[in-house]
C-alpha cells in the first residue's frame, strides 16, 4: 500500500505527517473524518536505490518458509507476521503486510496476493487460489518454492549465454574507439611529416580514424535513440512477433530459445495441473511464461480446440512450435492420465538440453570472438606499423 505525505491545518497551527492509503482520495477522506482542514497530499516518492523489488530468491525463500511454517499447523496470519519481520527487504515487507491487512479484512490470501501482481503473477495466485480451495496450501507452496528455484536456475543458464558474448564484443568496440581516437591520430601526425606515401592498410586505418573522431560524438545519441526506437518498437505486438519469429530462424540461438520454451511451458504446466488448476486455465497461464510471442500465440490457439474437447497433444502437434518428441510424450501422458508427471520429466530433460546447449554455444563463441577481436585489434596494429617497417628498410 503506497503511502502519503499530507499536510493539514489545526488549531495549533500546520502539520505534517504521513498516512498508508490505496488511493489519494481515501487519504483525504480519513483526514476530513478526524474533522481536519486538510491542505494538501502527495504520494511519497519511493527512494530510487533504497527499497528495490523483491528478487527471485527473495520470493523463493519467502514461499518456501511459509510452506514450512502453514505445513507446522501456525495460523495463517501469524506465518505473515513472521515473513513480514524475516525479510530486510523494505517494500517485500509492505506487501506482504498488505496481504496480511487483506486477510484480516476477510479476502483470501490470494486476493491479497493479487494486489501486487508484479511481484506475485499470475500462476502465483492462482496455484495458491487452488490450494486454498483443495485444502493443500502447504504442498501447493512447496511446489511453487521448487518450481520458482528451478525456473530461476534456467533463467541464469540463459543469461550467462547472452552475458559472455555481449560482454566481449563491448570490450571489443571500447578497445577499437580507443585505439581510433587517441593512438593512430598520434601515428598519423608522425606519418605526415615523413613525407612518404602511406600503404594502402595504415591509408584505410587513418580514413576510418578521421571518421570515428568526427563523428563519435553524433553515435552516441544515436545509438541510444536507435536503441529507444527499437525498444519502442519490440513493445508492440506487431513488432515483437516480427522479432520473435525472427530469432527462432537463428542458426544457434534459435534451437535454444525452443528449448527455454519447452522447459518453461512443461514445467509450468505439470506445476499449475499438480495443483489442481483446471487444464484451460493453465495452459492459458502457460502461455504467457513462453517468453516468445510466437511460441504464446500458437500455445493460446490450442485454448478453442481443447474447449472443443480435443486433447492437448492433437493441437499441439498441428501448431509445430514443439518438437515431435515432446507433443508425443504429452498424447502419452494424457493417455494414461499423468500429463502432470509427464510435463515434469520432459521439463527436467529440456533443462539438461538448455545445459547443454548454453555450455556448448559458450565454448564454439568462444574461440570465434577471441579470433575476432585479435584480427580487428592486430590488423589496426600492423597497418599503424607497416610505414615505420617501410622507413626502415629505405634507410637501410
Amino acid at each position: 500500500m503506497p503511502t502519503f505525505i499530507y499536510k493539514v491545518k489545526t488549531r495549533t497551527g500546520e502539520t505534517v505527517g504521513e498516512m498508508a492509503g490505496n488511493s489519494k482520495g481515501e487519504v483525504e477522506r480519513l483526514l476530513k473524518k478526524q474533522k481536519i482542514r486538510v491542505v494538501s497530499v502527495k504520494k511519497k516518492k519511493e527512494p530510487m536505490f533504497g527499497n528495490p523489488m523483491p528478487s527471485d530468491r527473495d520470493i523463493v525463500v519467502f514461499t518456501r518458509q511459509f510452506a514450512t511454517m502453514i505445513g507446522a499447523g501456525l495460523p495463517l496470519l501469524q506465518c505473515l507476521v513472521i515473513l513480514t519481520e524475516s525479510t530486510d527487504n523494505k517494500r517485500f515487507q509492505g506487501i506482504i503486510k498488505e496481504a496480511k491487512e487483506a486477510i484480516e479484512k476477510g479476502e483470501t490470501l490470494a486476493e491479497g496476493l493479487r494486489k501486487n501482481p508484479k511481484v506475485f503473477d499470475k500462476l502465483f495466485t492462482n496455484m495458491v487460489e487452488a490450494g486454498e480451495i483443495g485444502g493443500s496450501l502447504d504442498t501447493t507452496l512447496s511446489r511453487l518454492a521448487i518450481y520458482k528455484e528451478k525456473a530461476a536456475a534456467l533463467k541464469g543458464q540463459v543469461k550467462s549465454a547472452m552475458v559472455y558474448p555481449a560482454s566481449i564484443v563491448a570490450i571489443a568496440t571500447l578497445v577499437i574507439t580507443f585505439l581510433m581516437i587517441a593512438v593512430i591520430p598520434q601515428f598519423a601526425a608522425m606519418f605526415e611529416g615523413s613525407g612518404q606515401s602511406l600503404p594502402l592498410p595504415t591509408a584505410i586505418v587513418m580514413k576510418m580514424s578521421d571518421f570515428v573522431v568526427s563523428y563519435i560524438l553524433y553515435a552516441i545519441p544515436l545509438a541510444f535513440l536507435g536503441f529507444l526506437g527499437f525498444k519502442k518498437y519490440y513493445d508492440t505486438t506487431g513488432g515483437k512477433r516480427r522479432v520473435d519469429a525472427l530469432l527462432l530462424r537463428l542458426p544457434v540461438f534459435g534451437p535454444l530459445i525452443q528449448k527455454v520454451a519447452v522447459a518453461k511451458f512443461t514445467r509450468t504446466l505439470g506445476t499449475l495441473l499438480k495443483s489442481g488448476v483446471p487444464i484451460i486455465q493453465a495452459v492459458d497461464i502457460t502461455g504467457k511464461t513462453a517468453g516468445n510471442k510466437v511460441i504464446e500465440d500458437k500455445i493460446f490457439e490450442l485454448i478453442d480446440e481443447i474447449k472443443q474437447g480435443k486433447s492437448l497433444s492433437e493441437p499441439l502437434a498441428k501448431a509445430k512450435v514443439f518438437p515431435t518428441m515432446v507433443v508425443s510424450m504429452i498424447a502419452v501422458g494424457e493417455a494414461v492420465g499423468s500429463l502432470d508427471a509427464m510435463c515434469d520429466k520432459i521439463a527436467d530433460f529440456y533443462d539438461e538440453e538448455v545445459e547443454l546447449a548454453v555450455a556448448g554455444l559458450t565454448s564454439m563463441l568462444e574461440p570465434m570472438l577471441m579470433l575476432f577481436l585479435g584480427i580487428v585489434v592486430g590488423g589496426i596494429v600492423i597497418a599503424m606499423y607497416l610505414p615505420i617497417f617501410k622507413l626502415a628498410s629505405v634507410a637501410g
